[in-house]
């Protein structure tokens, strides 16, 4: 169905819902938050799941490949724009409540759309493609996550090495905080064994970590520059806002879910049972097929176009717009997840070693 293929050009309609917000004014700022955590969810609910493959294997061409991969760097642009767009706007706005709007909305999107499109282009073999992603990050100053996403999320994950992984009991609010410092502290171990490993000192100019800070604090002085201190605050929340919905993410992702040690100590390899999966369509268009995340951690060289539903893996009982509400919700969480949780232990207890 070409409307399967099409519906990832959504996500680029974003911004046009913070424009529309600003020239609305007022509380019509907050427009994501109602799509977010309305119109999402309701829509989700009415669209249903398609666990159809996007791109059957006869239809993989050359031109369907540039049209996906184009998506995403298009995005790029768009981001940047938004971002340099919100800063000289902010200052003008009229109340605070404007200000607060405008800058969650472009939060939503820069981590709602921009940091998935990163964590797809982070996965690429094309070194100029996994720079565009590091540029998207650094624009809500999170570019360590390309780094431990991919050298240390997907070897340790539902682990309890993991930073990314949370654990069975744990709320979002005790996650949040335990996460975020929990993967900076890993990437910058990350990057002293790699340059270790090269011969290099870790406190030199060939540390990564040195552009993770630089990079944002660079953006942030150049909007200073040419929009005023207003523009830096603008940058810093909608930064946060970002951070917080992809870390949301990683909560929704593998809560609760471990893997078995082995006899020798080491931990079993990372299958489908490892990440909760969903294949709601309306949140898959929106966020690349993020939600097909057990296929994902399976096959994690696959362009997000040939993710798979895996039927067998835990599931969620709605996409990630039904669940961003219940997760900021402890109680509800708990009612919703827990029995899922013990079903999938269950299962677990049942299985071979």
């Amino acid at each position: 169905m070409l409307l399967r293929r099409l519906g990832f050009l959504f996500p680029l309609s974003m911004p046009l819902l913070i424009l529309a917000g600003y020239r609305l004014g007022g509380a019509w700022n907050f427009l994501t938050l109602g799509w977010l955590f309305v119109a999402l969810p309701a829509l989700d609910y009415l669209l249903g799941a398609d666990t159809a493959a996007v791109l059957p294997r006869d239809a993989r061409s050359a031109g369907w490949a540039r049209f996906f991969d184009g998506i995403l760097y298009l995005w790029v642009p768009v981001q940047l724009a938004l971002i340099v767009w919100a800063a000289g706007a902010f200052a003008a706005l009229p109340d605070l409540l404007s200000q607060v709007g405008l800058a969650y909305s472009v939060g939503v999107v820069t981590g709602g759309v921009g940091i998935v499109v990163a964590h797809e282009l982070g996965h690429r073999q094309r070194a100029g493609e996994r720079l565009l992603g590091c540029v998207l990050l650094a624009s809500v100053g999170y570019a360590h996550f390309y780094i431990e996403h991919n050298k240390g999320h997907h070897s340790r994950v539902a682990t309890p090495e993991d930073p990314a992984t949370a654990r069975a009991g744990e709320s979002f609010w005790q996650f949040l905080p335990r996460t975020v410092v929990g993967q900076f502290a890993s990437a910058w171990q990350i990057e002293r064994e790699r340059l270790v490993a090269l011969g290099r000192r870790p406190a030199s100019a060939a540390n990564r970590m040195g552009w993770v800070i630089a990079a944002p604090l660079a953006i942030a002085s150049a909007l200073g520059l040419a929009f005023g201190a207003a523009a830096v605050v603008l940058f810093v929340v909608q930064a946060a806002v970002a951070i917080s919905l992809l870390e949301e993410v990683n909560y929704l992702e593998h809560y609760g879910l471990v893997r078995r040690r082995r006899p020798d100590g080491r931990y079993e390899t990372v299958t489908p049972r490892h990440s909760w999966n969903s294949s709601q369509r309306l949140s898959n268009w929106f966020l690349f097929n993020l939600q097909r995340h057990s296929h994902h951690h399976a096959q994690v060289t696959r362009h997000y176009q040939e993710l798979l539903h895996v039927a067998d893996a835990p599931q969620l009982p709605t996409g990630y717009g039904g669940m961003f509400l219940v997760a900021m919700l402890p109680p509800l969480w708990r009612r919703v997840m827990e029995p899922r949780l013990a079903a999938w232990r269950a299962l677990e207890a049942g299985r071979s070693p």
